[in-house]
């Protein structure tokens, strides 16, 4: 990417808040952020993030900087957030390296779930504002009318693409995690198989803390259970690979979770998995991503009391 095709605003932004021009772009993916890896004037690698400012990125910032501080495997912030019209903008070290572990097996699971209960770990030592509304893939805590959560960019959409049996899931378990009254807590809420690389057994760096979430421990634990695997369309694992990601998790974290939270888990880890099958049928990508949804339901609803 051309450095004249930069946005209008960062060449000044980078001078005013890191103290140099970026004289090279490394790199750029957008999804719902825009990420910009820049080499700056004086040789310095960075990441420039910046995504529409919904009110969460003050929090999720100032976590990553306190885990940063205290040895967890993720980048540096080097700003905190800064609003450049509707967008939150922040800069942070760039960590390159690190391999994507693939797989979905027991043995993988083990392996991210000890990493998720590090990351939780650290995480119950930093106090920040809650990082609210969640992010939408595990927004099934929205107060919005309906099943789902607002978000016009789909609402808009045909609804009746959308399978049955997915609302019917995501209604079930929406109204198992509602029914729980569970403390709240910091997480992570989008660790996907891509968001993490490691140096062989050893986790290198874990990405993507704009995806913080404010919910019950064993919702969020729930989530990463199925999420863990996940590079493309939607899909879970094996049940008997949740089920050794739930019990590693908490034999790390030293505490077993009590029936209800085992429940909640459950149910936690349908939503992902039937919010990003609705996604893709309102898109028309629906060929192959529901079946494992459809396949697991019955099992995992069974589990979840739902």
């Amino acid at each position: 990417m051309p450095l004249d095709d930069l946005p209008d605003w960062l060449p000044a932004w980078c001078l005013d808040h890191l103290g140099e021009r970026p004289a090279d772009v490394l790199f750029r993916q957008q999804s719902m952020s825009a990420v910009l890896g820049l080499r700056l004037a004086g040789g310095t690698d960075v990441v420039v993030k910046a995504r529409p400012d919904d009110g969460r990125a003050g929090s999720c910032v100032a976590a990553q900087a306190r885990l940063a501080e205290n040895g967890f495997p993720c980048a540096r912030p080097l700003t905190p957030v800064v609003g450049v019209g509707p967008l939150a903008v922040h800069a942070e070290e760039f960590r390159p390296g690190g391999e994507v572990l693939h797989g979905d097996t027991p043995d993988i699971a083990v392996r991210y779930a000890e990493v998720f209960a590090q990351l939780m770990t650290a995480l119950a030592d930093v106090a920040v504002t809650p990082p609210l509304p969640n992010p939408r893939w595990v927004r099934w805590d929205h107060p919005d009318p309906g099943l789902w959560p607002s978000i016009e960019s789909l609402d808009e959409r045909d609804q009746s693409l959308v399978p049955a049996y997915v609302t019917d899931i995501a209604d079930r378990v929406r109204r198992r995690m509602l029914a729980a009254d569970l403390p709240r807590v910091l997480g992570h809420a989008d660790f996907e198989a891509h968001n993490l690389g490691w140096h062989g057994r050893r986790v290198w760096i874990v990405h993507d803390w704009d995806s913080l979430a404010w919910q019950p421990e064993a919702a969020l634990v729930g989530a990463a259970s199925t999420v863990f695997p996940k590079l493309g369309p939607a899909t879970l694992p094996p049940i008997e690979s949740t089920e050794a990601f739930l019990a590693a998790y908490q034999d790390a974290r030293a505490r077993p979770f009590t029936t209800e939270e085992q429940q909640i888990a459950w149910a936690a880890g349908l939503w992902p998995a039937a919010h990003d099958v609705r996604w893709e049928a309102l898109h028309g990508y629906t060929a192959v991503s529901g079946r494992a949804l459809w396949a697991q339901a019955a099992e995992r609803l069974r589990r979840a009391d739902a």
